[in-house]
């Protein structure tokens, strides 16, 4: 600096002198400075390289998991009703009741039933009198007529009349056990043991034939059902094997497959339904208690590193890695593969053996000189 300033003194007196006049003597001037400014040894900034933490990756294969909760329920369910209408005399059972195949569950009452059957036996005792007097009718026209004292009209009048009584007869027969099937009807039965899980009725209702009055459960067999999203359906699955587990006690597993995929989605939810079945379900697998079934899709090798690795390339992910010759970064797009609680999955975009930055890499830029653990230099 004392230099330069010396320089600028010997300028400045030439100046005064009237040696610099003109533009011919600016130039000088200006010439000088520059060179007196080449003189200056100031020192130029370096450059450091950053110090970051890095590791070099190798492929671990990946085995990703889906657990959602789901209900344990019967793999047949009847949904039960009167086969005539009627006002509910009694009710025998309630919801959650075990019952079994056969037993009463309800009866309506059978004043109207019964009066139908007292008249259809009426109506086949008067069919079997109105046959014995045909028979008979018959029988004296048959002997008549082999001995010449009848016509042939009279006679087949009579044998129709006979045909027509005995037909009466059957279709009285028909209309008493029609009758009787409607009395027995009015008693409702479970046709198979189970657990009754739904009552639309009451004492003094009156119930319309078919109308649904009891759902049971049956016994047997059991499904536990999933409502999941649509986007689970098209992961890459191992299988279609099911771990179960009660949510109240994870103790209690056992394996199952699946049975039924709904074609149809739930408007509502957006979900489809699928159902598991159970391989021997323990007794402790109760009709609807909460199951959390886990499903495993199949291994593939991916690259996990650290979340502090992650950065971006414009909107993409990506890593920083190291170029084991020159020791500089080099931002590089990755493709993730999914996330876990500390790991980020690479699936693509990295190559086993490379030197990755794990953590510093938040203010790197391309082609930085970086510095590292176990680095020989």
């Amino acid at each position: 600096m004392t230099h330069q300033a010396t320089n600028h003194s010997e300028i400045d007196q030439a100046a005064r002198k009237g040696k610099l006049r003109g533009p011919g003597g600016l130039a000088v001037a200006l010439v000088a400075i520059t060179l007196s400014g080449c003189n200056d040894h100031a020192a130029a900034p370096v450059t450091r390289a950053a110090i970051v933490r890095t590791e070099i990756v190798q492929p671990r294969d990946q085995q990703a998991s889906v657990t959602l909760t789901g209900e344990i329920q019967a793999r047949f369910h009847a949904d039960l009703s009167f086969r005539v209408s009627g006002r509910v005399l009694a009710r025998y059972v309630d919801v959650g009741a075990h019952v079994e195949a056969g037993e009463i569950l309800a009866v309506l009452d059978p004043a109207e039933q019964q009066a139908d059957v007292d008249a259809a036996t009426a109506a086949v005792l008067a069919a079997e009198s109105q046959l014995r007097v045909a028979k008979v009718t018959f029988e004296r026209q048959k002997t008549l007529i082999a001995s010449g004292f009848t016509t042939r009209t009279v006679y087949d009048h009579v044998q129709e009349g006979l045909r027509t009584a005995e037909g009466a007869l059957e279709a009285a027969k028909a209309e008493l056990g029609t009758s009787k099937d409607a009395l027995g009807y009015t008693a409702l039965r479970a046709e198979a043991a189970g657990v009754v899980t739904a009552r639309n009725l009451e004492v003094g209702q009156v119930v319309q034939a078919a109308q649904p009055v009891f759902s049971v459960a049956q016994d047997g067999e059991r499904d536990a059902v999933f409502d999941i999203y649509e986007s689970l359906l098209f992961g890459d699955l191992d299988d279609s094997r099911v771990s179960l587990a009660l949510v109240s006690d994870a103790g209690v597993a056992v394996s199952g497959h699946v049975r039924e995929v709904s074609p149809a989605i739930d408007a509502k939810r957006a979900t489809i339904r699928v159902k598991v079945a159970i391989q021997d379900p323990p007794a402790a697998m109760t009709l609807g208690s909460a199951v959390a079934g886990t499903v495993k899709a199949k291994a593939e090798q991916q690259i996990a590193l650290p979340w502090s690795a992650l950065a971006a390339a414009g909107s993409k992910p990506a890593v920083w890695t190291v170029d084991p010759a020159t020791k500089t970064a080099a931002l590089k797009p990755v493709t993730i593969g999914g996330y876990e609680a500390r790991e980020v999955l690479i699936k693509a975009g990295l190559k086993p053996g490379e030197r990755v930055v794990i953590d510093g890499g938040k203010l790197l830029s391309n082609g930085q000189a970086v510095t590292f653990e176990g680095d020989p230099s």
